[in-house]
């Protein structure tokens, strides 16, 4: 891996834009150790880039993520192997390991800057955690979609059961990880689960970059406190996410960038906003 090169992703930068590709179509873009690792490495990388204001993440060849790579995780030194230890320590290790993989999905929360889920074919297991870590998620007519890791014997542990009651509600949440029954596109959306479906990969892709070049031409600070704000107000009171967003803006509204915004719009015409 040297510079933007991945093994496992593929990344690409363009009018404060970033898509990331999850690039291993030959197997559905199942989540292995090398994927796992090189997410981490690559929205550190993003989020830390003043070009980028807004991230995209979709998967290359015929489906979005088939969830955990069965291979992978059943092979010596892997997560589940490492479930075989009795002692303190290798039971330690093996929660650090889960651990290590929460993380690199939760990157793509704590990101300052905002992440677009684009879905197409298969999202099973280990692909709904991942997009819904991120905050705003689109799909094509023929995704499926399934909380599937009860049926291989697992309780879901990279974020759905955590951040999918937040999207869907808690019980809609509880029947389908329950059941890890596949559900299709139009169910998604009824659900809130997404936030549009179209034809084709092709209408998507457009779809999706309108929404984020959208985004992305807005002031980002904004668009940075108003994401920060949302996932703080999610987990404290009215009264402390009130103090929380006061604070940011004493911190961080300037009243140069806000002037700036206003002049534009009586103008007609683009502000000239900073990077990040």
């Amino acid at each position: 891996m040297a510079g933007d090169r991945f093994e496992t992703l593929q990344v690409e930068k363009s009018s404060g834009i970033a898509l990331l590709n999850l690039n291993r179509p030959t197997r559905s873009n199942a989540l292995n150790d090398v994927l796992f690792g090189e997410i981490h490495v690559a929205v550190r990388k993003l989020d830390a880039d003043p070009d980028v204001r807004v991230i995209i993440v979709a998967g290359n060849g015929k489906n979005f993520c088939g969830g955990i790579d069965l291979d992978a995780l059943t092979s010596p030194g892997s997560a589940l192997a490492s479930a075989d230890g009795n002692s303190g320590i290798e039971r330690d290790n093996f929660r650090r390991r889960i651990k290590w993989m929460q993380d690199a999905f939760t990157a793509f929360e704590s990101c300052s800057k905002p992440v677009i889920a684009a879905v197409h074919g298969a999202c099973i297991g280990g692909g709904v955690d991942l997009i819904t870590a991120c905050d705003l998620r689109y799909c094509t007519s023929d995704a499926k979609f399934s909380v599937k890791e009860v049926d291989v014997a697992i309780t879901a542990d990279l974020g759905s059961l955590q951040r999918l009651p937040w999207i869907v509600g808690w019980s809609t949440t509880m029947e389908l990880a329950l059941t890890a029954r596949t559900f299709d596109a139009a169910e998604a959306q009824k659900l809130k689960l997404v936030h549009g479906v179209f034809s084709s990969k092709v209408e998507l892709d457009r779809r999706v970059y309108d929404v984020a070049a959208e985004i992305a031409a807005k002031p980002p600070l904004a668009i940075m406190g108003t994401k920060a704000v949302l996932l703080k107000s999610r987990n404290c009171s009215v009264a402390d996410g009130l103090d929380y967003v006061a604070t940011w803006n004493a911190a961080l509204l300037h009243k140069s960038e806000v002037m700036e915004t206003l002049r534009s719009r009586m103008e007609n015409r683009k502000p000239g906003v900073a990077k990040l």
